[in-house]
């Protein structure tokens, strides 16, 4: 029975879901992390949008065939069986927390400019950890509060950033741009090393089909919400990053730290954008966190009630997993005082390149598994159109996705395998025990709490 603290998501907090989750701390970086190749690198952000789209009608259609919480996981076990989705599972919950821990980092660096002076490695780790802890708070608080705090957060800041983008335009000086491949590379070859940089931009479009289960009317809502947050943080990434290159001379833009605070000043003149910038820059990874958070206890959750995760990741308490959302921050956490403790961010490092490949795990299998569905004939009548249609989107969702892994890189394929295979000896575990079991008890039901 849902209490007054759980309450479902509409379409507009499932929405600010999936844009929040998309757009965390990168966005105010990426025009300078690209600006070396020219604006060629805006024609690569262009196609990945085309890909990301792809792979957001893809799990549209996939909510509409399995509209509950697990998302990829539910689609990958549905498809391929127990092994697939494990396998679903373990990549897109180690990515979570480990993120998780990049993204508290990340919040660090802004808050030093938000609080100029002589910071110190413990001041840094408690921030990093109160970036953590705030958002699991809210998520121990019930899908109310998760939803609310996305829902402010993600107009805070898209508003600002949408506000560049669009007042950018009219300070627009086309001598700023710089050459069209800046590189030394030919066109493709342009494209392809500024894609490497944006590949993983639109990480997070799954965010509402993962949390199906919580959204009102799935079947219509997940799909709109992803499409429409897919687009959403489309239109400020594409925009945000054209009216940059516009306002910043190309040689500035180059060697700049903060390109959006550069923006700023540039239009306005003065200092100030670097607080404005960095205040909004807090608040949205923030709320990436908090969405993040979330995403962290639904995977497992989702294997745990087919007995492929421990069963205490079953514990649920007004709408949010607790025992996933606990055991992803204590995780960050850990990784977090490992990073600030040990002053070498060697270890840090591997776990980011892990996450790296993690993330495409899930969406290899789902996009795979929507191939499969439509293939075999599990699907209603549907006319050979919409058959093409759906077809081909799968296949753009599979290729965009391969193209994921090839730009993640040889070492975070390397680290990232070995960590998925890892996660071998958990499935023999758990596989183990299950089949002791059967026959003996029935498999364990979601726990409800008050």
């Amino acid at each position: 029975m849902h209490d007054r603290h759980t309450r479902r998501f509409g379409l507009g907090t499932a929405t600010c879901l999936v844009m929040g989750n998309i757009i965390g701390g990168g966005i105010f970086l990426l025009p300078a992390s690209v600006a070396p190749f020219g604006t060629v690198s805006l024609v690569a952000f262009g196609v990945l949008t085309l890909g990301a789209l792809a792979l957001a009608l893809v799990f549209g259609r996939l909510a509409r065939r399995h509209p509950d919480t697990g998302g990829p996981y539910v689609y990958a076990r549905e498809a391929f069986g127990d092994f697939a989705g494990f396998l679903s599972a373990w990549s897109y919950w180690t990515m979570t927390w480990v993120s998780n821990a990049a993204l508290a980092v990340a919040a660090v660096g802004y808050v030093h400019v938000l609080f100029p002076g002589h910071a110190s490695r413990g001041t840094d780790l408690v921030v990093a950890l109160g970036a953590l802890w705030l958002p699991a708070l809210a998520n121990f608080a019930g899908t109310r509060y998760v939803g609310a705090v996305q829902l402010v957060s993600t107009v805070l800041k898209f508003v600002p950033l949408l506000f560049i983008a669009v007042v950018g335009m009219f300070f627009f000086d086309p001598d700023n741009l710089g050459s069209f491949n800046a590189g030394g590379h030919s066109t493709l070859g342009g494209m392809s090393a500024a894609a490497a940089i944006l590949l993983y931009s639109y990480v997070g479009v799954e965010s509402a089909a993962m949390s199906a289960g919580e959204v009102r009317d799935p079947e219509r809502n997940v799909g709109r919400a992803t499409v429409l947050g897919t687009v959403g943080a489309a239109v400020v990434y594409l925009l945000g990053t054209l009216a940059v290159f516009g306002t910043v001379a190309h040689d500035k833009l180059v060697a700049s730290k903060a390109p959006f605070s550069d923006a700023v000043n540039a239009m306005f003149g003065g200092q100030w954008g670097g607080t404005v910038i960095a205040a909004a820059a807090v608040v949205s990874i923030i709320g990436a966190l908090n969405g993040w958070t979330l995403m962290s206890a639904q995977s497992p959750y989702a294997a745990a009630k087919d007995g492929l995760f421990p069963a205490a990741f079953l514990t649920k308490r007004r709408g949010v997993p607790t025992f996933g959302v606990l055991a992803a921050v204590v995780l960050a956490s850990a990784l977090t005082v490992i990073n600030y403790l040990t002053g070498t961010s060697g270890v840090f490092e591997i776990l980011v390149l892990i996450t790296t490949f993690s993330a495409t795990v899930p969406y290899l299998l789902a996009a795979g598994a929507q191939i499969y569905f439509l293939l075999s004939g599990q699907r209603d009548k549907v006319r050979p159109a919409r058959f093409a249609r759906d077809l081909t989107l799968a296949l753009a969702a599979f290729g965009f996705t391969f193209w994921l892994v090839a730009g993640a890189g040889y070492a975070a394929i390397y680290q990232g395998v070995l960590f998925l295979f890892a996660g071998i000896l958990v499935y023999a575990f758990m596989s183990a025990r299950r089949k002791g079991r059967a026959g003996a008890e029935p498999e364990p039901a979601a726990v409800e709490s008050p």
